[in-house]
């Protein structure tokens, strides 16, 4: 995948709000990767604020939504991964701000 997609990926999941905070799941550091393979099957690593978010479907069914609005996108898999932890050092200057985090 070129650098134009991956930054086409982000910036589509970059509309995705995480319900509880207000804040899209790229600011808040929760995506770690993304990779979209040559048949078009898009795979996005990430983890959630915590294990019992009650929102995780909600976000899923989100990211769907943002990708599918690309072209070159045929399928969206949503790896959900607990390790590395997610932490507030993961979110953004923009976030932090937002949230009023320091």
């Amino acid at each position: 995948m070129d650098a134009e997609m991956k930054e086409s990926i982000y910036g589509a999941l970059e509309n995705v709000i995480d319900p509880e905070l207000g804040i899209d799941i790229v600011n808040l550091g929760l995506v770690y990767e993304v990779d979209l393979s040559e048949e078009g099957l898009c795979v996005v690593t990430m983890t959630l604020t915590s294990m019992g978010c009650p929102l995780g479907p909600v976000i899923i069914d989100q990211i769907r939504t943002a990708l599918f609005e690309l072209p070159e996108i045929k399928e969206v898999t949503v790896d959900i991964v607990w390790n590395p932890p997610w932490n507030k050092d993961n979110m953004s200057r923009y976030a932090k701000i937002a949230l009023g985090i320091r």
